[in-house]
């Protein structure tokens, strides 16, 4: 197992990790999540050896291989299969050693070990593994020097993947994937045999992967059981349970000092006071536990236009005269939220390049209004900005008749308080590069959003505010996204860029998950497209229906049931503490308080634990009336 015992790492006056503990029991799929800063990577690093920690400790088996997440792309002018083949140090050396052995005995070792390892199987398994992440037979035997940086990243992830370590960890897998390796990658990790470490922000994959969440605030470590849609139900749990906790602790402390005041200089009553005292000084003070900070986005609002805002009619475009799609036909209107689906260098950018300006047709004809503002985001964009700069000498580039005031409250749209708005770019983390992004995009108040991977860098809290934002914006949205959960939230219709041509996609994203699946599985490319499977018969849907109606029925009587007892204990609670606010029970011999407080401690369990079966039982019910609205 992986033990974290009282960590502390500091940086300046800083301290990241304050005494933190947490085991990770072997072949456990954790997700570990916190807001930005809070040093998740440092925790990694730690665990690598990487950093000397300030004390504490991290221990693993002594024969745990320990693979880590790299942000070094490989280079040079080994094939992309070898570098993946490399990457099991073991396996590399025998086959090396196998070219040039001379003993006998030795050569008989070799052999013996390449069996038990399955060397043979070795090439096959790595290749797979490459085309999981986008690489197709052809391309596995290019140098990685052939390939741009996020390609050669995703290299590096699956030289880790092929490695097999018995603990890895993984920091933002997916910031160099696309929708379709990351859908490989979660399928790959729910199958790992060994123990996942998962620094993410995405949703979906914390969901759908992990067993447990490693929670990180505050320079605490606290380990949740299920994904992260559970851990965010318990937390909020636990946070109104510790306001109550402290707001009764208040009260309490308020009656016992009320007899205090009221008796202390009485000759009769003294004694009873002094005790009263050193209750006060014995009672643990229960911290006030507050949710961190959230970001807020707020795109404004665009002037009217009158619909279409942008047609194409048999259009063709690409680079240096040749087409990368052929004959596309559209049209956007302000209501449109559209999700680009299609792997890698399928046409996505291309298209979004078109939209935005950056690529005339080739062919066709596109019509748009004179006065449509288009505003576009792209990771790549953070690397045009200018480290010595502010946001605020940024944005006034932008809009330099703009007043102080005005500027400001554009970068207070997106987060950005007085003292970081006047911070240098170079000091801004990734998300806050990224939230100057959206402020720069959207000054001009754009009637279409072209967001190309607009969630890198952003951590979970940034990205609902994202979605919150989007479904509020009065334009049209195109998006492309890794992030599953991003898509189903703001997206109502897809469209498939594949094959040198954009189409409309009829399913949903597990239509299209399936899609893939199939494609691996069976080896096409192409057929049916929008999913061609022969679906359940009226029979059957029937059926279904009925059992969906049983099942609903069934739980809105355990949620009415679990409310009614929530409501009782409550009653029982505010009772004993209403008998506690008395000032004549604490002037008696103390076994009738003693006796309350008992009754009150086994009412508080009790209403934790009816409390804790009523959000389930509520999350339950949520969870069904969002999937029949989806139907």
């Amino acid at each position: 197992m992986l033990r974290i015992d009282n960590l502390t790492y500091r940086i300046g006056p800083r301290v990241l990790l304050d005494q933190a503990s947490a085991t990770i029991h072997p072949g456990h799929r954790v997700g570990m999540v916190g807001r930005n800063g809070t040093g998740k990577t440092t925790l990694l690093r730690i665990i690598t050896g990487g950093l000397e920690v300030d004390g504490g400790s991290t221990e693993t088996p002594s024969r745990w291989r320990i693979g880590v997440s790299t942000q070094e792309a490989p280079s040079g002018p080994l094939s992309l299969i070898d570098t993946v083949l490399a990457a099991n140090g073991e396996l590399a050396a025998l086959m090396a050693e196998a070219e040039t052995a001379t003993d006998p005995h030795r050569i008989a070792d070799i052999h013996a070990r390449l069996h038990d390892t399955n060397a043979h199987a070795a090439p096959a398994r790595a290749a797979k593994i490459l085309a999981g992440l986008g690489f197709d037979e052809e391309s596995q035997q290019k140098p990685c020097d052939d390939f741009s940086g996020g390609w050669r990243m995703r290299v590096a992830l699956a030289a880790l993947l092929f490695s097999e370590p018995d603990l890895l960890l993984l920091d933002e897998p997916t910031n160099h994937l696309d929708l379709e390796a990351s859908m490989w990658l979660e399928d790959y990790l729910k199958r790992y045999s060994g123990t996942v470490l998962l620094v993410s922000h995405d949703r979906g994959l914390l969901n759908r992967v992990v067993d447990e969440i490693l929670h990180l605030e505050h320079g605490k470590l606290k380990l949740y059981q299920g994904g992260y849609d559970r851990f965010e139900t318990t937390r909020r749990m636990q946070l109104e349970l510790n306001a109550k906790a402290h707001a009764k602790q208040d009260i309490q402390r308020a009656h016992i000092q009320k007899f205090v005041d009221r008796f202390r200089y009485k000759a009769n009553k003294a004694k009873q006071a002094q005790s009263r005292i050193k209750m006060l000084d014995r009672m643990e003070p229960i911290p006030e536990t507050r949710e961190e900070g959230s970001v807020t986005f707020a795109f404004p609002e665009p002037k009217e236009l009158a619909p279409p805002l942008y047609t194409a009619d048999r259009v063709d475009v690409g680079y240096d005269g040749q087409a990368v799609l052929k004959n596309l036909s559209f049209r956007l209107d302000a209501d449109d939220r559209v999700a680009l689906l299609g792997a890698n260098g399928n046409g996505k950018s291309t298209l979004i390049k078109l939209l935005a300006g950056r690529l005339k047709p080739l062919a066709g004809d596109i019509s748009k209004s004179g006065k449509l503002r288009i505003g576009y985001f792209a990771q790549h964009q953070a690397e045009e900005l200018d480290l010595s700069a502010t946001p605020l000498i940024e944005l006034s580039r932008k809009r330099p008749r703009d007043l102080d005031q005005q500027l400001r409250s554009q970068l207070g749209r997106f987060g950005f308080s007085q003292e970081r708005a006047d911070t240098k770019v170079e000091n801004l983390s990734g998300g806050e590069k990224a939230r100057l992004l959206f402020a720069l995009m959207t000054c001009d108040k754009p009637h279409i959003l072209l967001l190309d991977e607009p969630t890198n860098h952003l951590d979970i809290s940034s990205r609902q505010a994202l979605v919150q934002a989007l479904n509020a914006f009065e334009g049209a949205v195109i998006l492309v996204s890794h992030d599953p959960h991003i898509i189903a939230l703001t997206a109502d219709r897809f469209w498939l860029v594949d094959g040198g041509g954009v189409e409309p996609f009829e399913g949903d994203l597990d239509d299209y998950r399936t899609l893939l699946l199939g494609r691996r599985g069976n080896g096409r490319s192409g057929g049916e497209k929008n999913g061609g499977a022969k679906g359940p018969s009226k029979k059957q849907q029937r059926q279904a229906s009925a059992d969906k109606r049983r099942a609903q029925s069934d739980l809105k009587k355990r949620l009415t049931k679990a409310e009614n007892t929530v409501h009782k204990l409550e009653q029982k609670r505010d009772d004993l503490q209403q008998t506690l606010a008395d000032p004549n029970l604490y002037e008696g011999d103390g076994g009738e308080l003693a006796n309350i407080q008992k009754k009150l401690g086994r009412v508080e369990k009790d209403l934790q634990d009816a409390e804790n079966d009523w959000a389930a039982a509520q999350e339950e019910w949520d969870g069904a009336a969002e999937q029949a609205a989806e139907a």
